[in-house]
């Protein structure tokens, strides 16, 4: 077989050196001054072990290459040229037949290309590549992978088997590519545009994880809603991703990824419209919104069009994502049979029942870890600190990972009363940096009469998780006394608790100065779910959280998170107290109101 080398960027120039040094006979298909510095002085390939002038032999496009029927046409394009070459080559002379009837394999980024090759092209072939490689001068490129050149997850597209399949394979490991022959494509390409979704990121801001991590959260619930799985590349590998870890090679530095070098050259297109741009499309074809993707793919096109150089970008021009809060039982469903199930926490807690855990061993939703809210949602009561003041961060960590949390995975908290006291653990984690938590809207009792476990359940693999506190905003006592003076303070205790008319289990009654009634049992309709985001923004705008700032407190900052949470389902950010009036009802210094109205203190 002859492999004829579609684009001559790092991939395309990296394979086509590797396989003329093994003695494959190969072409490389390169344009301009790359072309032309290959063709008059071979290709200077660096590797971390040296580097090497290679003669390969170079063509500028399909009038130039005489095509057999034993060829295979290799695609290693960007993703937006894909269908200018397609076009070219398809219909070409090829032996006794037509370039249509060679197999085509695709070394690209993204999910569009193999489809669109399908389209003209029986045959096709295609991998998900991992090859840190780098193309910024004519007629030079780097290939930085420490042992080996890349590692290719090769298979047929969309399935299925091809004896020619393995015979490519052995040609790319002859080429020292580490490979392996997988029978679900998709899915890698799936988990492979999960990874480049980075691309755009650092190639507008550098590294920036949190933005990385939010981007892939929006593509996931995309994947969800397609009905698409992702492989997850590091964990299901057969091979050694370490192979390919970056090595240095001297005198070169790596600059970034494909995207940062297309800004560096200043190539004047980027394949983002194919990587945040599919999760785009994806979200737009099944009704998810893709607000960052949307707004990153955005800003690079801006960029690749006005010549900006790579890292110039700000990241606080990006719009500010609210992560769902809300997940149905059918979604959750679909989920918990999926690759990358969520954890969930059964949370169940009400005041004046202290059989949570009795409740929980009668019968829960399948693998779901008891989380007791005294223990392991708060820091022992302190009268100067409230009920359930804020649990320590160690502690807090050390109780995720005994849940079974870790790095990338969504987490579902439930109880059995509305999220009440779930919403505890939603907040903390959300405070504690994790974005893909949310709650099952109507508990428990959503779930319907779908299958429940009985009794201590399974023991979930330890988590790795690590929490970073303060990705939410909390007030102390002081800044509670203060808020109403510029802000939206809201009571979320019941009514009567707040007008001062009853106080079950606090010192004092009535409430914080200043403060508004807004009963979080108000948020619920009548089936336990959460009211629409439309009519809980109208009850919240009501109230006076328009054009001010918010925050909540309640009797020990358990039902605030709950008041907290549907805020946020409104698309209305607000700080919690977590002292709450237990906390402030035990300094008699502090002033009371009571009455229906914030009014003045009474004493």
């Amino acid at each position: 077989m002859r492999y004829i080398i579609i684009g001559a960027g790092a991939v395309g120039s990296t394979v086509a050196a590797q396989l003329h040094v093994a003695g494959i006979r190969t072409v490389l298909i390169a344009r301009g001054k790359h072309a032309a510095a290959i063709r008059d002085g071979g290709l200077r390939y660096l590797r971390p072990s040296g580097e090497q002038v290679v003669a390969v032999p170079v063509a500028s496009g399909a009038v130039e290459v005489d095509l057999a029927a034993d060829d295979v046409l290799v695609l290693a394009t960007k993703t937006q040229n894909t269908e200018e070459v397609l076009q070219e080559w398809a219909w070409r002379p090829a032996g006794e037949g037509l370039a249509a009837d060679l197999p085509v394999v695709s070394l690209q980024n993204g999910l569009e290309n193999e489809r669109a090759a399908l389209r003209r092209f029986r045959t096709v072939f295609g991998a998900a590549v991992w090859q840190p490689s780098t193309f910024l001068e004519p007629g030079e490129v780097s290939a930085e992978g420490a042992e080996k050149p890349g590692i290719f997850w090769l298979g047929r597209y969309p399935g299925g088997e091809d004896p020619r399949l393995e015979a490519i394979a052995e040609d790319f490991r002859r080429a020292d590519f580490v490979v392996q022959v997988v029978p679900d494509l998709p899915r890698w390409k799936a988990g492979k545009l999960l990874a480049n979704l980075t691309n755009a990121v650092n190639a507008l801001y550098g590294r920036n994880d949190r933005i990385t991590g939010e981007l892939q959260a929006e593509a996931r619930r995309v994947f969800q809603a397609a009905g698409m799985t992702a492989a997850d590349l590091a964990v299901e590998s057969e091979v050694d991703i370490a192979a390919v870890e970056v090595a240095e090679i001297p005198g070169r530095a790596r600059g970034g990824s494909s995207t940062w070098q297309s800004l560096a050259r200043g190539a004047g297109s980027v394949e983002t419209d194919f990587l945040n741009g599919e999760i785009v499309l994806l979200g737009r074809l099944h009704g998810v919104p893709t607000p960052l993707n949307e707004a990153v793919q955005r800003r690079l096109a801006i960029a690749a069009n006005h010549g900006e150089a790579p890292g110039s970008a700000d990241p606080a021009e990006l719009p500010q994502t609210v992560p769902p809060v809300l997940i149905s039982a059918e979604e959750l469903a679909r989920q918990l049979d999926s690759e990358n199930p969520p954890v969930l926490l059964d949370v169940r807690w009400k005041l004046g029942d202290p059989n949570g855990h009795q409740h929980y061993l009668e019968g829960h939703l399948p693998g779901a870890v008891y989380v007791d809210l005294h223990t392991e949602l708060a820091a022992p009561p302190v009268p100067a600190e409230g009920r359930h003041p804020l649990p320590d961060l160690e502690a807090l960590q050390a109780a995720a990972r005994r849940w079974g949390v870790r790095e990338g995975v969504p987490v579902v908290a439930y109880d059995a009363t509305g999220n009440m006291a779930a919403a505890r653990a939603w907040w903390l984690l959300r405070w504690a940096g994790l974005s893909e938590v949310r709650l099952l809207d109507g508990g428990l009792a959503a779930w319907g009469d779908r299958p429940l476990e009985t009794g201590h359940g399974r023991t979930p693999e330890p988590g790795d998780v690590v929490l970073r506190p303060g990705n939410l905003p909390v007030l102390t006592i002081d800044e509670a006394a203060a808020f109403p003076d510029h802000g939206l303070l809201l009571d979320a205790r019941a009514a009567e608790r707040y007008r001062g008319e009853q106080e079950p289990i606090d010192p004092r009654a009535g409430h914080i100065p200043g403060a508004v009634s807004a009963p979080t049992g108000d948020n619920l309709a009548p089936d336990g779910r959460f009211r629409s985001a439309g009519e809980l923004a109208a009850r919240f705008a009501d109230l006076g959280a328009t054009d001010r700032p918010v925050a909540v407190y309640c009797g020990s900052g358990v039902t605030a998170a709950h008041e907290i949470a549907a805020l946020a389902a409104a698309g209305i950010e607000a700080a919690l107290y977590p002292g709450s009036w237990s906390q402030w009802s035990n300094h008699p210094d502090r002033p009371v109101a009571t009455g229906p109205d914030p009014a003045s203190p009474n004493h």
